[in-house]
């Protein structure tokens, strides 16, 4: 039997956060059984598996969405740390995790929310071209960002970031999602993730349109949040000293809130931290060949 708990990760509501499903004990589990779960379930799930012999790691992660593996998975990994310490399998506030994208670090106090690390962020601008294609997958006039700038930000995963006149705007996006694949395969991401400046200072709204995962459309997603943290940083929306705080699942009617700080050393930044809250949703137990 193969124990799943179904963790809603950054709620900002007690109705919101993106639901991750999470087996804490997955060492018997092989790739398929693992993307089936997130088939059936629907969402991006994570796995609890041990170490390789040669990492430092406490923990390796995996990841699938309904059709893949993934190699990190932001609100997975902090889901999938909520879960092992409700199970009392957390030793220690700082713990090290082993996923396909390298090595992540965690701080999971004993109660309250858990930060993840992400690495320095990358970002490129992209072409006028570019937001003529971007604009017609989201049904906006080719025109649209005549005075804007696209670009494509990467910590674990590139993401494709999209300035949205406003709140509003952002929230009554109806994209052509026939569409989304092959524009994120030209522009060389995973993922487009319109947003908008927030009321107030440092807060942002967001919504991210996977390019190949299985589903629509994310409540929340943590390596897309870090991704945008960087290109408001290169757009000199924030300064590196402020946290940044990123709202999604809205028009989803699931209220998410993603905070992000930036990490430095020797006065420049080298990193970030994602932080969020979870709420334990259910469990559930399946037969890991039938699921």
């Amino acid at each position: 039997m193969t124990d799943i708990k179904i963790i809603r990760v950054f709620p900002a509501t007690e109705y919101g956060g993106n639901p991750a499903p999470i087996v804490i004990a997955a060492d018997e589990l092989d790739n398929e059984q693992m993307r089936k779960i997130a088939e059936v379930t629907g969402h991006e799930s994570g796995f609890v598996q041990k170490p390789s012999e040669v990492s430092p790691a406490d923990w390796q992660m995996r990841y699938f969405v309904p059709n893949h593996e993934m190699e990190m998975c932001g609100h997975a990994t902090i889901g999938a740390l909520w879960a092992l310490r409700d199970a009392g399998l957390i030793v220690g506030e700082n713990q090290l995790i082993e996923t396909k994208s390298g090595l992540v670090r965690a701080i999971v106090p004993k109660s309250g929310a858990i930060a993840i690390s992400q690495p320095l962020g990358v970002v490129r601008k992209l072409s006028r071209k570019a937001g003529e294609d971007i604009a017609s997958v989201l049904n906006l006039p080719h025109d649209y960002f005549h005075n804007a700038i696209c670009m494509n930000a990467k910590t674990s995963r590139t993401k494709t970031l999209i300035p949205i006149k406003s709140v509003e705007e952002l929230h009554q996006l109806n994209p052509n999602f026939e569409h989304i694949r092959s524009v994120c395969n030209q522009m060389e991401s995973t993922g487009l993730y319109p947003f908008a400046v927030g009321k107030e200072r440092g807060h942002f709204h967001a919504r991210q349109f996977p390019s190949n995962s299985g589903y629509p459309e994310d409540a929340a997603t943590g390596i897309a949040a870090s991704a945008l943290a960087f290109g408001l940083l290169d757009l000199k929306y924030v300064e590196d000293t402020e946290g940044v705080v990123i709202h999604q699942g809205e028009a989803m009617n699931f209220p998410s809130r993603i905070d992000i700080s930036f990490e430095q050393q020797d006065g420049k930044v080298v990193s970030c931290w994602l932080k969020g809250e979870c709420i334990v949703e259910r469990r559930m137990s399946k037969v890991a060949g039938h699921v």
